[in-house]
């Protein structure tokens, strides 16, 4: 039977390397960097890449869990402390070494591979699926605010896309979704890539930001019938500027 590390002795293991108390890791923590570098360079398929693989964590010293999102799965580990840090240990033996320098969440894998993540400043509710934190506050920098179709069906309306995955303005849909990782990621190869649907029935389009326009093409699928879907950008079907 595993006995549960106690708080009280989990604080004194670790006092000597922070002055953090150990609830201080609680909570949801997102990947800002892969947000931010989304955000400025336009190109969220490059920024996650780079600044992945984990956007999400939640930690819950108290029940010794500790679950992280790729943007395509989630995976549920124990949360335990050593001599010098947490440690999250997940099924197979994989770990993540776990510290606070700050504000900041800092992790190290067993490659030696570092990410950071700052605390979610509106967390998703606890039954959201994991990774909705990291999703919404990435809608909301990268999406948000107001649009104006430029070019397009319903040229001269208002657009906006809300962190829920709403979407107001655009003729036809009425929910969206970015594409992040796992299946959708690797049809779009290097491309951006959007699900647009309404009432569960949708197709994926190819996006391209560039600063304050935003390009939403057909998708056009270049492989073969017995290959996996490789989508490349087809005829543009909106053309939108951010207000």
């Amino acid at each position: 039977m595993r006995i549960a590390l106690p708080l009280t002795l989990a604080a004194l293991v670790l006092g000597g390397c922070a002055s953090h108390k150990p609830e201080d890791f609680n909570g949801t923590w997102i990947n800002q960097d892969a947000i931010t570098a989304a955000v400025k360079q336009g190109n969220l398929r490059q920024a996650l890449n780079e600044h992945g693989p984990v956007f999400e964590w939640k930690l819950d010293v108290a029940t010794q869990r500790a679950s992280y999102s790729n943007g395509f799965e989630a995976s549920d580990g124990q949360l335990s402390a050593n001599d010098k840090q947490w440690l999250a240990t997940f099924e197979g033996g994989a770990t993540e070494q776990l510290s606070l320098d700050g504000d900041e969440l800092q992790t190290v894998d067993q490659r030696g591979a570092k990410q950071r993540f700052e605390r979610a400043k509106t967390p998703s509710g606890n039954n959201a699926p994991l990774g909705s934190s990291f999703e919404q506050a990435l809608y909301q920098a990268y999406l948000g605010g107001a649009w104006t179709i430029m070019e397009g069906p319903g040229k001269g309306a208002n657009v906006t896309f809300s962190d829920s995955g709403n979407v107001t303005g655009l003729p036809g849909p009425d929910r969206f979704a970015l594409c992040l990782a796992g299946d959708c990621a690797t049809m779009g190869g290097s491309n951006d890539s959007l699900w647009l649907e309404r009432n569960q029935r949708g197709a994926p389009f190819i996006i391209k930001r560039n600063g304050n326009q935003l390009e939403i093409f057909q998708a056009v699928n270049r492989a073969q019938p017995d290959e996996m879907p490789m989508l490349a950008a087809g005829k543009r079907q909106w053309l939108l500027q951010h207000n």
